[in-house]
């Protein structure tokens, strides 16, 4: 049943752009391409396994320190299209972009960001965030993971959002039982990405963080 339902979750969800709704904006709505619908992500959610979660043992990020980190380096070009996934998330969520010269890397933009509502206009206050975090991942699943997969997992598009730094910060490694995107109106949209990424990588489910989604699940309509 598991195998059954990640098949199913892989099939919903090729593809690494940002769709929308039409004259939908970021804070309307917008999702990475490969993301579920919310019929199809209640039908994923309702597939999960639901468990404790487990502990962060051996779990290390920070590269920088000469720590094994788990994930690998951050923004990795794992795609090798010559862009860091970092770049390739700014390109894809901003308006108006302007790139560095000669380099794939973003200068400047616009985004409306989706956590919070708000116009960003400056590249320095906006980070990337991993929907479902690295540490959630780890102590879901992840731990038991190659390091090859885990830094595929980690550099996957599905699961970056471009999005306010404070607001990145504040959701830190929460889960959407501890942490929902301020901007209310993205409930629907932040629950279908979270639920999709679990799928994609058959990640176990806390039964509060289950509830959590559902409830986002709800307000899609």
């Amino acid at each position: 049943m598991r195998t059954a339902i990640a098949l199913a979750a892989l099939t919903l969800v090729a593809g690494c752009g940002l769709g929308a709704p039409p004259g939908g904006g970021v804070a309307d709505g917008r999702v990475p391409d490969g993301t579920p619908d919310a019929a199809a992500a209640r039908t994923l959610l309702a597939g999960l396994v639901v468990a404790e979660p487990g502990t962060l043992k051996g779990y290390e990020r920070d590269c920088d320190k000469g720590a094994a980190c788990v994930f690998g380096r951050a923004w990795k070009d794992v795609d090798g299209d010559g862009c860091d996934q970092r770049s390739q998330v700014l390109a894809r969520d901003l308006t108006d972009v302007k790139r560095k010269d000669g380099r794939c890397g973003v200068e400047s933009g616009t985004l409306a960001d989706p956590y919070t509502g708000e116009t960003i206009t400056s590249v320095s206050k906006i980070q990337i965030d991993h929907v479902v975090p690295l540490a959630e991942m780890w102590r879901s699943g992840a731990a038991a993971w190659p390091a090859d997969r885990r830094v595929a997992a980690a550099n996957d598009l599905r699961n970056l959002v471009a999005v306010q730094g404070k607001a990145n910060q504040s959701k830190s490694d929460h889960t959407p039982d501890e942490w929902m995107p301020p901007n209310a109106a993205y409930a629907c949209s932040y629950g279908r990405m979270y639920v999709g990424v679990k799928a994609n990588y058959a990640l176990t489910i806390s039964a509060p963080e289950r509830a959590a989604l559902e409830s986002a699940l709800a307000k899609c309509g």
